[in-house]
């Protein structure tokens, strides 16, 4: 809901609402604001 993954991200979790994951393994970056 809401998130954002980075083009080549490696997502082996699930993802949080509104977060911003990148690299490999994904990892979180930032928040995403409303």
């Amino acid at each position: 809901k809401q998130s954002i993954t980075g083009a080549g991200s490696v997502v082996t979790k699930n993802v949080a609402p509104f977060k911003v994951v990148v690299g490999v393994p994904a990892r979180v970056l930032r928040k995403v604001e409303k």
